[in-house]
């Protein structure tokens, strides 16, 4: 377990990352997690007091990672911009995640539909789960599914995905 403090610190501007709240890790601390990885991975451990698991460290460039802190989470923390947190962290080489039944069905209705999914590097299957499994109503939940499905049939990644929905 590596242990460390950080501050919590916030994207004004930065493309896709615009207005996220995150911890910076940097490369000589995710070589200690992590060696040789430049990819994005699962940790687990604690932040302060908060236990947390398949939390994505996620890279930045040069060896670089970021933590994002989503609003609930900095709930918990009770700790908003600016505060310090002292961080233990390890790779969760336990974190799956579960492809939804009604996902698994929908693209089975088109063999080429899975198989564009299946082609996906890990992370952005979960991309796709997360986002499906975070629909709060049974028409999001349809309409995401929808969209899933179209994008597998056009070959798209998950960010061509929500650009395409956005109209951009």
């Amino acid at each position: 377990m590596i242990v460390f403090e950080a501050e919590i610190e916030r994207y004004e501007k930065m493309g896709e990352k615009t207005g996220w709240t995150f911890v910076f890790v940097s490369a000589d601390i995710a070589q200690q997690i992590k060696p040789g990885c430049k990819k994005s991975y699962r940790v687990k451990g604690r932040l302060d007091a908060v236990e947390i698991r398949g939390l994505a460290l996620t890279p930045i460039g040069e060896g670089n990672f970021i933590i994002a802190l989503k609003a609930s989470l900095r709930k918990q923390l009770k700790k908003e911009e600016g505060a310090l947190l002292r961080i233990e962290l390890e790779e969760d080489k336990d974190f799956k995640i579960e492809m939804p039944a009604d996902l698994e069905l929908c693209l089975l209705e088109e063999r080429h539909n899975m198989e564009s999914f299946m082609k996906l590097p890990k992370s952005h299957q979960n991309y796709y789960i997360n986002w499906l499994n975070t629909a709060k109503t049974e028409p999001t939940r349809i309409k995401r599914l929808s969209q899933i499905v179209t994008a597998m049939d056009k070959q798209m990644e998950f960010g061509e995905m929500i650009r395409n929905a956005k109209g951009k």
